[in-house]
């Protein structure tokens, strides 16, 4: 009898460390549940902010496209008749093929008026807009490179950040490489478009492959030379090179990660931009790398 009233004892204890394991475990996981549903609502509540500056911005902010000066002139001169001279007989034109040199040409400069932009927030240094995208964005630049991956343009907290320059970089006096950061969201707010440069057909429309950026005192256009997605490191970040050597070096690892079918000439005597953003949760980084082709003081 004894022998009995011991085992039911030891069965008693082990349900009862049973139904404490499932309860505990339970517990366990609803916590993880409400952590996981909490930073969602964070996450989108983000999300909405952002989207609601972006519209407060989108209204004051006033952008012209300029076309490159002497475009109109050449047009003019082409149709020019010398009165000496017959007037030529009308010639069947053929379609143009695509080529790089009239893309970036005919590519209007963006220029920006960063009154009202400046007002909002003194470390504005730029406005970027890639085809394409919705990377349509003031630029800003704070004392290091972590202030804006949790601030907004109007210097709130959150957790999408802004579009930001590298604090070692001057918009208005270019270094070998000028990086600019973002993060992917999700809601295709900040880079989060950035990943439509990994898209084939994306990448088969010449026009996106110029990247405009206005500052207070220069226009400029970019063109593509590098897209890829590698693990996160310092290299492709560099922003300064003390050797035509070493920049040629870096150079010709850019053009090696290149994936995309974008084929742009580039040298040691080019000015370079880096759009970098986050690809995954893995830590990988989504690349952009582009040359700059035109320059325009204001």
């Amino acid at each position: 009898m004894e022998e009995n009233g011991e085992i039911k004892v030891n069965v008693k204890r082990r349900v009862r460390f049973r139904l404490w394991v499932l309860i505990a475990s339970f517990v366990f996981f609803f916590s993880l549940a409400s952590i996981a549903f909490c930073q969602i609502i964070h996450w989108y509540n983000d999300g909405e902010d952002i989207k609601k500056l972006e519209d407060d911005l989108n209204n004051i902010v006033d952008i012209i496209e300029k076309p490159s000066e002497g475009i109109e002139n050449e047009e003019e001169n082409n149709n020019v008749i010398d009165k000496n001279e017959e007037e030529p007989q009308e010639q069947p034109q053929e379609e143009p093929e695509p080529n790089d040199y009239y893309t970036y040409i005919y590519t209007p400069f963006m220029q920006v008026d960063f009154t009202e932009l400046l007002k909002r927030n003194s470390d504005t240094v730029g406005y970027i807009k890639v085809n394409n995208t919705n990377i349509n964005y003031p630029v800003v630049k704070g004392s290091d490179n972590t202030y804006y991956l949790e601030h907004a343009f109007d210097k709130s907290s959150n957790g999408a950040g802004w579009i930001f320059l590298d604090y070692r970089n001057d918009l208005d006096n270019l270094s070998d490489n000028t990086i600019i950061y973002g993060h992917a969201r999700l809601e295709n707010t900040m880079f989060g478009t950035l990943r439509n440069a990994l898209d084939k057909n994306w990448q088969q429309n010449n026009d996106n492959k110029m990247i405009r950026i206005s500052t207070p005192k220069y226009n400029y256009v970019f063109e593509i030379f590098s897209v890829y997605t590698i693990q996160m490191e310092s290299y492709y970040i560099r922003t300064t090179f003390y050797s035509e050597t070493q920049k040629q070096e870096w150079i010709d690892t850019m053009v090696s990660r290149n994936t995309s079918s974008i084929k742009t000439s580039v040298s040691t005597n080019d000015y370079f931009l880096t759009l970098s953003t986050c690809n995954n949760n893995s830590g990988q980084r989504l690349v952009v790398q582009a040359k700059l082709v035109k320059k325009e003081a204001r």
